[in-house]
């Protein structure tokens, strides 16, 4: 049976997160999720999605990189990756076992691959060229007990870890996990503010926030960031800053 991965979206637009924001990215969203964290703006990608071939996956990917190709776009002068990046989101591609050879064959084309992906999964199997970007899930997800803590060992200094924090008990259980695990010492840390859902994106099947929570804004957990000295990157999702927050394609 031909490699095949169910997909929801492929699109080229601009890297909205991460130290790679700012940057064209060809992003390819997968189907399918065994999370349901209380935050999810994406669970249309829990099942929306079509099977298609590895192989036409890939094509689409390099048809869109094309123009950067191109003889008439000079190189940079600047220490940039190649563009545009490619980066795999989801849902969760590490569900899909023909992910990662996908991944693979686009390091060895050259291409610089980012892969979002939740760290309930092993990030070992991957190829090392690739860039993770790991989440540890907070406890305002619903989803903490998900984390496979076993991750951590295999992280290098070109992955990255997300903390997706919405509430004050998120901000010190991730003060206190950055300590316990030295993680400021392994790699970037990404502090993201969880971003309030629109009616119609609050999915029946997404985890409540426990009770007990107080919610932060991103005023204070940027104020809380910087008077606790934390070595960490704030960021906001670009992309829903230039397009409406539930646009897709985007």
């Amino acid at each position: 049976m031909s490699a095949s991965l169910v997909v929801n979206e492929i699109y080229l637009s601009l890297q909205g997160e991460s130290t790679f924001a700012g940057l064209p990215c060809v992003f390819v969203r997968l189907t399918a999720c065994n999370l349901r964290c209380s935050y999810c703006d994406t669970a249309y990608a829990f099942t929306e999605g079509k099977k298609r071939p590895v192989a036409e996956v890939h094509a689409e990917i390099i048809r869109l990189a094309v123009p950067y190709a191109a003889p008439s776009v000079p190189r940079s002068p600047f220490p940039v990756p190649r563009l545009p990046l490619v980066e795999f989101t989801g849902g969760e591609p590490l569900l899909q076992p023909d992910a990662g050879n996908l991944m693979r064959q686009l390091c060895d084309d050259g291409f610089t691959v980012l892969v979002e992906t939740s760290g309930a999964h092993d990030i070992s199997v991957l190829d090392p060229r690739i860039h993770r970007i790991m989440d540890l899930k907070a406890p305002s997800s619903g989803e903490v007990a998900r984390n496979r803590w076993a991750n951590i060992p295999h992280l290098r200094p070109t992955d990255e870890i997300k903390f997706v924090l919405g509430t004050r008990e998120d901000y010190a259980w991730a003060q206190q996990v950055i300590s316990e695990h030295g993680l400021a010492g392994i790699c970037p840390l990404l502090f993201s503010w969880v971003a309030p859902l629109l009616p119609h994106q609050q999915e029946k099947s997404l985890k409540p926030v426990p009770p007990g929570h107080t919610a932060m804004t991103r005023k204070e957990l940027v104020e809380a960031i910087v008077a606790d000295h934390l070595p960490v990157r704030f960021q906001l999702q670009m992309h829903k800053f230039v397009w409406p927050p539930d646009e897709r394609g985007v």
